[in-house]
């Protein structure tokens, strides 16, 4: 069983999540809080293998309780679960040692998977605070968004830019209809474009298409 400390100042929030997640096979939330003074007391104490950790609360928010459980135990593993996808939230949280990032509009199914992949070391994001990492860490480096493509989102960026459909790449390259979309999704939010056409504009101005 993995055992669950949940810190949330929302008693239904409490309720309810940890309603679900006990009526798993492989998790048991051993204990809940309702703010950061009392979660870093049932942390330090119990030592459970995961903390879903609210991040505005009364009392100490969950940054500041993250930052002290991590301080007398860096092993912890802590998910924040949280309405905030701030800057001034994830950075911090993050940076204080929390090992996933989930938001509270996610569904109790995807909390309880990330409960599973976090304590088997895994680092769980929600797709926004992976787009806001990858976009904080290319302004620091002046890295161009086209490398973070894969070799095949690359190909077919440079089919669209041939202007290509989808099913036209999906029978060049012999992949499924399904997947040549949910590339060319990805090649749209790793270049921080709306549409193809902006995608191709893109690729013709960083001199990807000769």
């Amino acid at each position: 069983m993995i055992k669950v400390l949940f810190v949330d100042d929302h008693e239904m929030v409490r309720i309810g999540v940890s309603a679900y997640l006990s009526a798993q096979p492989d998790i048991e939330v051993i204990a809940e809080a309702e703010d950061g003074s009392e979660g870093v007391e049932l942390a330090l104490e119990l030592r459970p293998d995961i903390i879903l950790m609210d991040l505005v609360m009364k009392e100490m928010d969950g940054i500041e309780a993250t930052k002290k459980i991590m301080e007398s135990w860096p092993e912890a593993k802590i998910i924040i679960v949280t309405s905030f996808l701030d800057d001034e939230k994830v950075y911090p949280a993050l940076e204080a040692g929390a090992t996933s990032y989930m938001l509270k509009t996610s569904k109790a199914s995807e909390i309880a998977n990330a409960i599973r992949s976090t304590y088997h070391g895994q680092s769980v994001l929600e797709p926004e605070v992976t787009g806001k990492m990858m976009t904080k860490m290319r302004k620091g480096t002046n890295t161009p968004l086209h490398e973070d493509l894969t070799n095949r989102e690359m190909e077919i960026l440079l089919l669209i830019a041939e202007g290509k459909t989808n099913q036209e790449i999906s029978d060049e390259l012999f992949i499924a209809l399904k997947t040549v979309k949910v590339h060319v999704s990805n090649i749209l939010g790793k270049l921080e474009v709306h549409d193809r056409t902006q995608a191709v504009i893109y690729a013709f101005k960083n001199s990807l298409v000769k």
